[in-house]
C-alpha cells in the first residue's frame, strides 16, 4: 500500500484528508485524486477484475484512514414495490469487498441516488431519502435529521466552516436549501426556498454553494458566524434563454469558471439498462462556461452537435493542464477541447465516437489518467465492449491504456472511487468492482 500522509491531500478544508472523503473527490466535482499517484499503466500492464459483488443499488464509495474503505448502497426495489427505501452504509475490506462493518438499516424515504461522505471530523454523514444521518467510523448511527420536504434529497457538500448543505432532486414546485449543523444534525438557520426548482447536486468553493435550477444557475453564501444563507442576487446565468434546451446538471467549480451540461432530461423507461438514446430534445446538449467572478462572461458550446444529446452527469475539466472532457451520453460521443484562460476560446483535442460514457470519472493529475466507462448496447454483439468496460483514458490524447469488461449490463451513473494501491473501485448500479493493474 502507498504511504500516505495528511499533508499529501490537499482537500477542501470541511473534509477529511483522505484521497477520496466525497463523492467527485470533493465539492468541487473536479474528480481528481489527492494524495496518491497515479494508475501509471505502462506497455505488459493489464487492468484486471480482482473481486465483484452484486447490489441491490451501489451509490458511492470513499476513502477515511489508509486501508479504510467505505460503501454506500440502498435497496432500490423496495421503491419500485411503492415502499418507503433505506440506506446502508458498510466498512469493506479493501480487497475482497466482503462488509468488516455494517451500520443499522437507515431510514430513506423515495429513491434517488444520495450521498455520503467523511467530515473532517472523522465521521461519516449520509444524505437520502429525506433523511440526513451521522455514523461513526465503526458505522454506528450518531444521530439523524429527517428533512422538511417530502422529497428524494440527491446528497449534499461540506463547507470549508464544516456546515453541510443539501437539497431534493425537484422539476417542479419549490425546492429548498438546508444548512446542517454538523454537531448537533439540527437546521442551522431557516431552509430557504430557491427562486426555481432543481435537478442537479449541488457544489461548492468555500463557503459559497452553487446550485444548478432548472433554468438558472445560482450562487449563497452561508455565514456560520450569523447563520444566514444568502442569494448571491448580483451572479447568475439564465442558461436555457429563449432556447429549447433542458435542464442542466452538476457543475464543477475550476477556482475561475463553472461547467456544466444542459439537456439533462431524458426518456425515463430507456434508462434501466443505459441512456444509450435517450434524449428527449431534439437538440444536441451543449457544454456551458460562467465566470466565477462574472456570471455575463459565459460561454455555451454543443458537445457533438447531434441531436438529441443528454447527460445526466458532470464534465471533467482539468486546471493543470487546461483540459476540458465533455460528452453526449445518448449518442455515444466523448470530446475534449484545450482551454485558453487568456481568451476562454476551446480548441478541439480528440474525440471519441460510440463510446458510451455516462458516469462520473476519476482523474490522476500526476499521470493524466481519468478512469470512466464505456456501455455498449446489449442488442450490440462486440465481443468484450458488449455491457459496461472500465476505461482509462490519456487526457491529452483519448488514447486508451486499459479495458476490461466488469460483467455489468446497466450503465453507471453513479459514483467510482480510487483505491489504495494502483486499484479502483467501480460502481455500477447492480454491482460493485474492485479493479487493479497487474
Amino acid at each position: 500500500m502507498n504511504s500516505v500522509t495528511e499533508t499529501d491531500f490537499t482537500v477542501a478544508a470541511g473534509y477529511y484528508p483522505s484521497p477520496w472523503s466525497g463523492e467527485d473527490g470533493g465539492p468541487q466535482r473536479l474528480q481528481a485524486v489527492s494524495g496518491l499517484s497515479g494508475l501509471d499503466i505502462q506497455a505488459g500492464d493489464t487492468l484486471q477484475v480482482e473481486a465483484s459483488r452484486r447490489l441491490s443499488t451501489g451509490n458511492m464509495v470513499v476513502l477515511r484512514e489508509p486501508g479504510e474503505v467505505y460503501l454506500m448502497h440502498v435497496d432500490t426495489l423496495r421503491d419500485k414495490l411503492g415502499m418507503h427505501c433505506y440506506s446502508h452504509v458498510e466498512k469493506l475490506d479493501p480487497e475482497t469487498l466482503k462488509p468488516v462493518k455494517k451500520s443499522p438499516r437507515l431510514p430513506g424515504g423515495s429513491w434517488w441516488p444520495g450521498g455520503f461522505c467523511v467530515h473532517r471530523n472523522g465521521d461519516l454523514y449520509l444524505t437520502f431519502g429525506r433523511w440526513a444521518h451521522r455514523l461513526n467510523p465503526d458505522c454506528e448511527l450518531v444521530a439523524s435529521y429527517k428533512l422538511p420536504q417530502d422529497l428524494p434529497y440527491n446528497s449534499h457538500v461540506i463547507l470549508d466552516n464544516g456546515f453541510i448543505v443539501t437539497k431534493p432532486i425537484a422539476s417542479d414546485g419549490s425546492t429548498s436549501i438546508v444548512v446542517l449543523d454538523p454537531d448537533t444534525m439540527q437546521e442551522a438557520c431557516n431552509h430557504t426556498i430557491m427562486p426555481e426548482p432543481s435537478i442537479s447536486r449541488l457544489s461548492s468553493r468555500g463557503n459559497h454553494v452553487y446550485v444548478t435550477g432548472v433554468t438558472t444557475i445560482y450562487r449563497y453564501e452561508f455565514n456560520a458566524s450569523t447563520r444566514t444563507l444568502v442569494l448571491d442576487k448580483d451572479w447568475s446565468l439564465d442558461y436555457v434563454g429563449d432556447s429549447d434546451q433542458e435542464y442542466g446538471w452538476d457543475p464543477v467549480l475550476d477556482g475561475q469558471n463553472i461547467w456544466f451540461m444542459d439537456n439533462g432530461k431524458h426518456k425515463m423507461g430507456s434508462t434501466s439498462l443505459s441512456m444509450l438514446n435517450a434524449g428527449v430534445n431534439p437538440t444536441p446538449n451543449n457544454v456551458i462556461r460562467v465566470s466565477e467572478t462574472d456570471a455575463t462572461d459565459h460561454s455555451i458550446t454543443p458537445v457533438c452537435g447531434i441531436p438529441h444529446g443528454s447527460v445526466t452527469n458532470p464534465p471533467l475539466y482539468c486546471p493543470q493542464r487546461k483540459i476540458l472532457v465533455a460528452f453526449d451520453s445518448s449518442n455515444s460521443v466523448v470530446r475534449a477541447w484545450r482551454h485558453d484562460p487568456k481568451t476562454e476560446e476551446l480548441s478541439d483535442l480528440w474525440t471519441l465516437e460510440n463510446f458510451g460514457m455516462g458516469g462520473h470519472t476519476i482523474y490522476y493529475r500526476d499521470t493524466g489518467e481519468i478512469v470512466t466507462a464505456d456501455y455498449q448496447s446489449l442488442k450490440t454483439l462486440r465481443g468484450l465492449r458488449e455491457g459496461e468496460n472500465s476505461v482509462v483514458l490519456d487526457i491529452e490524447t483519448g488514447e486508451e491504456k486499459a479495458r476490461v469488461p466488469m460483467g455489468n449490463y446497466m450503465q453507471s451513473a453513479v459514483f467510482p472511487c480510487p483505491g489504495w494501491d494502483r486499484d479502483i473501485y467501480w460502481l455500477g448500479l447492480d454491482r460493485l468492482t474492485r479493479l487493479a493493474i497487474k
